[in-house]
């Protein structure tokens, strides 16, 4: 068998779209040939990324795949591993389901309320939900040093700048602070790993969707896989308010991400044209999966909102693009990167 072509993993955050990420993942982890050096994940990225480490340190890659299905399992009350291919023919398409929820009467009381009651208004009765999935991980696992590297991203409140966790940092609080949407969430309370000091912690994915920079390091390899789930192209204009909401959201969670892919296609450029001597930095390749079309019929409802159908679906979009990506560009993996950075930022 050929030596195993090691990468890492930046897994995006975006609420239960974060199941186009598991099936992603699940197609990955079929792979013998491909080797998961490290992950940096925030919010629902984090998320996967704790099941995908846990689940591969008990049992292999096929721990680490039933790791993440009992994950989203949990999120979404599934019962089975993914509907049957007959019967995806008879479930609504998730956008159908997603314009449904969006303008149902619940969802927009709901919407309506979060906008005027602060999460901090439930006094006693505040618990975040996630807490009873995330605290079932096993941690000693999670923050093994054996298996792939793992960074969590999160961001410090008081001066808005991104943190990452590692190693014996993580815990159940991390993973919570990485996925704390403010308007949702009670922040989180967290030692600061560069302070010390105990600190309020939101949503990763305003300071880092996930970081890239982690991967910076000359022991990892050089090929970065990025799974996008936030698409970084509407052409429609937003014209309703939840339209308008939801593409604000995209920008935001995209934004920082895009900043680090505008300073990797950087470096590339100066050593191409020898500016820097290689070797000084890393020369990154970046490649990256998603499903645009399916993210852009979709909006911020379903990913608030885990519809079992809809998760189920977004889990089979996932292993159709990691399916596409490894028969284009399996093989370019450790050779060449097959996103392209000038085309997006031109």
């Amino acid at each position: 068998m050929a030596e195993a072509v090691r990468i890492n993993l930046a897994l995006q955050g975006g609420g239960a779209h974060g199941a186009f990420t598991w099936g992603v993942l699940d197609r990955l982890l079929e792979e013998p040939e491909i080797e998961i050096a490290a992950i940096t994940g925030t919010s629902a990225g984090a998320l996967n990324g704790a099941a995908l480490k846990s689940g591969m340190l008990a049992g292999g890659n096929e721990g680490a795949r039933e790791m993440l299905d009992w994950l989203w399992q949990q999120i979404g009350a599934l019962r089975d591993e993914a509907l049957p291919d007959w019967l995806q023919g008879w479930m609504p398409h998730p956008e159908v389901v997603s314009k449904s929820l969006e303008y149902s009467l619940p969802y927009s009381f709901g919407e309506a309320v979060g906008r005027m009651m602060s999460p901090y208004a439930w006094g006693p009765l505040y618990r975040n939900p996630l807490e009873k999935i995330v605290e079932r991980f096993d941690f000693d696992r999670v923050c093994a040093h054996e298996g792939p590297e793992f960074y969590v991203c999160a961001t410090q409140v008081r001066d808005g700048k991104i943190r990452v966790f590692s190693g014996d940092q993580l815990n159940t609080r991390v993973i919570m602070a990485s996925a704390c949407l403010p308007t949702v969430f009670q922040a989180v309370e967290l030692e600061d790993p560069q302070t010390g000091t105990i600190e309020p912690f939101w949503d990763g994915g305003y300071t880092g969707n996930p970081a890239l920079f982690p991967l910076f390091e000359k022991h990892l390899p050089d090929d970065v896989v990025v799974v996008n789930i936030n698409p970084l192209l509407r052409d429609k204009t937003p014209v309703s308010p939840p339209e308008i909401q939801n593409r604000i959201n995209e920008i935001s969670f995209n934004a920082s991400l895009l900043r680090e892919l505008r300073a990797i296609d950087f470096v590339q450029r100066l050593l191409q044209t020898g500016a820097l001597t290689p070797g000084t930095m890393k020369d990154l390749r970046i490649h990256m999966i998603a499903d645009d079309a399916l993210m852009n019929a979709l909006s911020v409802a379903t990913k608030m909102v885990p519809v079992p159908t809809v998760i189920a679906q977004l889990k089979e979009a996932g292993r159709r693009a990691a399916g596409r990506f490894l028969e284009s560009h399996k093989s370019d993996l450790g050779h060449r990167q097959t996103a392209d950075l000038r085309a997006m930022f031109s």
